[in-house]
């Protein structure tokens, strides 16, 4: 039992006792930073069950709990708050237990383990701005249920089949002369997805022929050669022409080396792929299966349906009049299929833009109709866009911000705003680069994350590399500063581990803040918000800086403040480095 379970079961006991009432809960909340006190019990919600004063209620509990709890050394009440002083040595004993436990806050997995499905790209065009956040948010959110406890498979199925797929490919057919990324010098996913372009740009010409010649935008757009002749393609994909098969391995695999140097800039990694071209037939036994459980119904025409009404939703199809799957048939097999791949899997995170909120409230709920336990625990990690001001960065067609062009764009904007600041004087070039990587990268993580994933972002480039306020490069050099204190305090002698007596209010509210970070770990993973990380981190930076401002930790009056504010700056900068390690951020030792 920690000290809050403690303190509520107490304020149980205290009202039973002088009330003779039963209170069910107790609301209990840190103490605000202008009155004296480390934890505040709220008083109203006990008005219900003890008639009285708040006030004077207040005061009789707080004389009950002082009496009985040794680690609250004084308590004082203003109007219906109940304010609780919380001893000195109750906090020394606390960080002396945690200051060298490696991985503090971070638990061991137990339990089942959960599939985090992020990044999920199109084969025919590079990853873009969104699949940033996508990524970013996938990535943190699977490290950071990692941290709570449980093990984490990270995957994404990639859409590497359908009509999208083959106008890439017969755009290179017809205008590549056998470029490869070799020849050009691309990436692969950018060469693809050129052609992607290439195929767009040469279908509108076609189209707005077929219109001067008399046929309607409706029909040309049905009509032009060019979709024909990729609807044909698509079609010898699927019968496993030998021709359209081979050129369509080359090309994957030419985007497949592109998104993973991607990736690899990004920080971000997956334990498992999936392959629309190996998943789209799956789901159709599924369906039989449905239909003998009454789940299904199958319509005159042959087509098959599950009717949602009863539940809020609509009817959905789950496979065509004349067989054929549609998405919904894929998401249904493939989710079955995870857990025959991976049978501790207890629960999914699909990381997937709002604008499929509806497909996913069905797939979950068909999942549960055809009474898959595991399917009580598949979440929609739904996030908004994210948009940039005008004119901030060049973007391929003036609509999409490729991702390689955002990563570089972050490491030159660091380093030109490093450069102003004069921050970096005695590093190499090759520090420098490697610095503004990092810091760029910082930046772009940081600003996104920090931000409830359900709300859509405005990121601002330039904004996010500022070294002042509630931003990645702020935190970075927050904790290459402390780094610095404690190179200082190895060159110069200071004693390790001399005992420590007596708190300053900065280092009692610094341990407090770091207290928070296995709570905060649990809250991150239960809401699958790397934003509550993200703040978190914020605030214990803020007030190491408050604590820096206001105590001396090398020139301390005696070794054991020396000491101890060393190794309370040494545990602030390893909750940093992990924090900042759940949201994918790598941390400086200098900056």
């Amino acid at each position: 039992m920690n000290l809050s379970q403690k303190i509520s079961q107490a304020v149980k006991d205290a009202v039973k006792n002088i009330y003779n009432a039963e209170l069910l809960e107790v609301e209990l909340q840190p103490t605000r930073k202008d009155f004296e006190g480390d934890l505040t019990v709220v008083v109203f919600p006990i008005l219900r069950v003890a008639k009285g004063n708040p006030v004077i209620i207040g005061e009789q509990i707080g004389e009950f709990l002082k009496e009985n709890i040794s680690e609250i050394s004084d308590f004082n009440v203003v109007k219906g708050f109940l304010n609780l002083v919380i001893s000195d040595d109750y906090y020394l004993e606390f960080f002396n237990r945690i200051k060298s436990i490696e991985n503090y806050g971070h638990k061991p997995a137990t339990g089942n383990a959960v599939m985090v499905e992020y990044s999920s790209p199109n084969t025919n065009k590079p990853l873009h701005l969104g699949h940033v956040r996508n990524n970013l948010l996938g990535y943190s959110v699977a490290e950071i249920i990692k941290a709570s406890g449980k093990k984490v498979y990270k995957t994404q199925i990639i859409n590497d089949r359908g009509i999208h797929i083959c106008k890439s490919m017969l755009a290179w057919k017809k205008f590549g002369a056998n470029e490869t990324p070799e020849s050009s010098g691309l990436k692969g996913d950018k060469l693809v997805g050129n052609y992607y372009v290439k195929f767009d740009k040469a279908y509108k010409e076609e189209q707005s022929y077929l219109v001067a010649q008399g046929k309607t935008q409706e029909e040309a757009e049905k009509q032009a050669p060019l979709l024909l002749e990729a609807q044909d393609m698509l079609r010898k994909w699927e019968a496993g022409d030998d021709e359209v098969v081979s050129l369509w391995k080359m090309m994957n695999g030419w985007v497949y080396e592109g998104f993973e140097q991607t990736y690899k800039n990004l920080g971000v990694d997956f334990d498992s792929y999936y392959f629309e071209s190996n998943t789209y037939l799956l789901g159709k036994d599924n369906i039989e299966e449905g239909l003998k459980k009454g789940v299904f119904y199958r319509k005159e025409d042959g087509s098959v349906w599950c009717d949602l009404t009863e539940d809020g939703l609509d009817e959905k199809i789950v496979l065509r009049s004349d067989g054929t799957s549609v998405y919904m048939t894929q998401d249904i097999g493939t989710a079955i299929q995870r857990v025959k791949d991976h049978p501790d899997v207890g629960g999914m995170i699909y990381t997937v833009g709002n604008e499929q909120d509806y497909h996913f409230k069905v797939l979950f709920l068909i999942l549960k109709k055809l009474g898959y336990e595991w399917a009580e625990n598949l979440y929609h990690l739904s996030y908004g866009m994210v948009d940039l001001p005008s004119g901030k960065m060049k973007s391929r067609e003036g609509t999409v911000v490729d991702a390689d062009d955002l990563i570089e764009e972050m490491a030159s904007t660091a380093g030109n705003i490093a450069e102003e600041l004069g921050k970096l004087d005695g590093y190499s070039d090759d520090e420098k680069q490697e610095l503004y990587k990092m810091i760029g990268l910082g930046a772009l993580k940081y600003y996104i994350l920090k931000v409830d994933p359900k709300k859509r972002i405005l990121f601002n480039p330039e904004e996010s590399v500022d070294f002042q306020g509630n931003t990645g490069p702020f935190i970075q050099y927050t904790y290459a500063r402390i780094q610095s204190i404690l190179r200082k305090a190895i060159d110069t002698g200071v004693p390790v581990d001399v005992d420590h007596k007596e708190l300053h209010i900065k280092e009692k509210e610094l341990i407090k803040q770091i207290a928070l970070y296995p709570e905060t770990i649990q809250l991150a993973a239960e809401n699958q918000s790397p934003a509550l990380i993200a703040n978190y981190t914020y605030d214990l930076v803020k007030e190491f800086n408050s604590f820096y401002q206001q105590v001396s930790i090398l020139g301390a009056d005696s070794d054991s403040e020396k000491s101890f504010r060393v190794a309370l700056s040494k545990k602030v900068s390893d909750v940093i480095a992990a924090a900042f390690g759940l949201l994918g951020i790598e941390v400086p030792e200098r900056m």
